[in-house]
């Protein structure tokens, strides 16, 4: 092909029109360890993925991994007219070692009416410059994962802290043994520490059909929503 080199047992268009037209296709441009995470992690959700790297290494690592691999540089027009773009349901643009190919790929996703498109960017200014030319969300995975880490660390009474907004969080909280025995209709969680309790982790099991009068039991684990400022006077 002219833009690119397909790794698979078909050529891409002959093999998606076999597909179920109610499985998801994604493409994802930058098979780094960001790209190839989300790329094998919607495969295995069930999805149909296009993965684009210039690598071609790369590429043969990742092509037993998704739908479909192509080795080629981003920067060549005609890669995007051989992925038939306008089929998809979203794109990630993992591209983070070339700033003018993370914007052209992003620009070029948008023009071609890709409904979702997430971009990785390095910085604030990168991130600007990607939602102007049409990504839908920006995100920067080390920032997000280091600021995870960190809440970790300080959060004593949290097992884990996921920021769901600047305001917002939800964290996984092992139950106190004052809590063991007492049912959340009895310890009224939310009018004392204006916290919800949105499930229950016992083991692998996860609960969130929960039931206000049970008594709970040693060992579980409690699924909380709150503003940040409440969690942090929780957990002081």
């Amino acid at each position: 092909m002219a833009g690119g080199e397909y790794i698979g047992d078909d050529a891409l268009s002959g093999k998606r029109k076999g597909r179920s037209y109610m499985k998801k296709q994604y493409v994802v441009f930058g098979g780094g360890k960001f790209g190839r995470s989300i790329a094998v992690t919607l495969q295995e959700l069930g999805c149909e993925i296009i993965l684009v790297d210039k690598d071609p290494e790369v590429v043969q690592e990742l092509a037993d991994d998704v739908s479909y691999a192509l080795c080629a540089d981003v920067e060549d027009p005609e890669v995007f007219e051989e992925l038939g773009m306008r089929n998809l349901d979203g794109a990630i643009v993992a591209i983070t070692e070339s700033l003018e190919a993370s914007i052209i790929t992003t620009m070029m996703c948008s023009e071609k009416g890709i409904p979702r498109i997430l971009a990785k960017a390095k910085n604030r200014m990168h991130e600007k410059i990607l939602k102007s030319v049409g990504a839908h969300k920006v995100i920067y995975p080390e920032v997000e994962m280091g600021r995870r880490v960190a809440k970790y660390l300080v959060a004593d009474n949290f097992a884990d802290w996921i920021e769901l907004s600047p305001r917002f969080s939800l964290v996984e909280m092992d139950i106190p043994s004052a809590w063991v025995g007492k049912s959340l209709a009895q310890l009224q969680i939310r009018e004392k520490y204006r916290l919800n309790v949105i499930g229950m982790k016992d083991g692998d099991t996860v609960n969130v059909t929960l039931d206000p009068k049970v008594q709970l039991k040693a060992g579980i684990i409690l699924i909380v929503i709150g503003e940040n400022k409440d969690l942090e006077a929780f957990q002081r």
